[in-house]
């Protein structure tokens, strides 16, 4: 099957700062991180550098035929990276950019990226804006330009429904503006079962409306504590499938921080060997509905390629 990554990231560098915390590369893969030093990626990317090169190496190996790469505020704006990015690989990715929504006049700079020749969408880490309303006057104006430039909006939601009625009044206003909410509506780990959870049930609810899709980026960082092959996380994708429908889901695997304890073929190989999910779910979720969404073509065919252990 066509298996699509719709939820991505790269850099070249870290050095940011979130709430007046350093974020920053070290060495070895791993980062500073709002005071500790953590393994923000594999130990054998050394010098910190989270490449397209390396991450189309992985592609390639788990037969990834193409990725969406969003944005985050603890990389920092990564504009100029993905620019060349999208330029260089129009056939494998898809690329957001992303504002400095932390303060005003985010506007022009989104008016800037969208004269650029490469992007086609706008991230919005939403889960770090809790200070700004989404559908505050700039916001609203950015969101309407969007819509008439048919650029899409990946936006990860803070947990529950904090701002699911913010984003409800964004489509209402912005009907035609396409939407991906990431992280599966940032699905609680085990112990709180999501499915038990009104208020996870009203962000998945958003992707009744015709042009919002769920996209499951972070999945084994949610249920990282149950691990491979994660089980917990299969019922979560069924139960926002009886929510809203197979068909309105994506498979993502915020790539690279989630490799730092699984391969990157593991992130979507739980999926593929489950018995829970029919053989038209897995292909509509692994890669189906992102290449309708993003519109992918001519999508590159992977060889399986034998591992030498086996």
């Amino acid at each position: 099957m066509t298996i699509i990554d719709a939820h991505s990231h790269l850099w070249y560098l870290q050095d940011t700062t979130w709430n007046g915390k350093a974020i920053r590369t070290t060495k070895n893969g791993r980062s500073l991180f709002l005071g500790d030093e953590v393994q923000m990626l594999p130990p054998f990317m050394i010098d910190g550098h989270n490449t397209v090169e390396v991450f189309l190496s992985n592609m390639d190996y788990a037969q990834v035929a193409a990725a969406v790469v969003v944005q985050e505020f603890i990389d920092g704006l990564q504009n100029g990276y993905l620019y060349g990015v999208q330029r260089s690989y129009p056939d494998r990715f898809f690329t957001f950019a992303m504002a400095d929504y932390l303060h005003d006049g985010f506007y022009e700079q989104a008016l800037h990226l969208m004269a650029v020749d490469g992007f086609r969408g706008m991230a919005i880490p939403g889960h770090r804006l809790l200070g700004r309303s989404l559908c505050d006057p700039e916001m609203m104006k950015m969101f309407r330009l969007m819509e008439a430039n048919k650029w899409m909006l990946s936006i990860t939601l803070a947990d529950g429904d904090r701002q699911v009625d913010e984003l409800s009044e964004v489509i209402a206003e912005c009907p035609g503006l396409k939407i991906a909410i990431g992280h599966l509506g940032m699905a609680n780990p085990p112990v709180t079962p999501p499915w038990e959870n009104e208020s996870w049930r009203r962000q998945i609810l958003l992707a009744r409306h015709p042009n919002v899709m769920i996209e499951s980026g972070g999945i084994t960082w949610l249920y990282n504590a149950e691990f491979y092959p994660f089980p917990s996380a299969v019922r979560a994708i069924r139960e926002a499938a009886a929510l809203v429908g197979m068909d309105k889901l994506m498979w993502g695997s915020d790539y690279p921080r989630t490799i730092t304890a699984i391969t990157y073929r593991m992130s979507y190989d739980f999926i593929v060997k489950s018995s829970e999910l029919t053989d038209e779910e897995k292909r509509l979720f692994l890669g189906e509905n992102a290449r309708c969404f993003y519109g992918f073509q001519d999508l590159k065919e992977l060889p399986y390629i034998k591992n030498m252990s086996e």
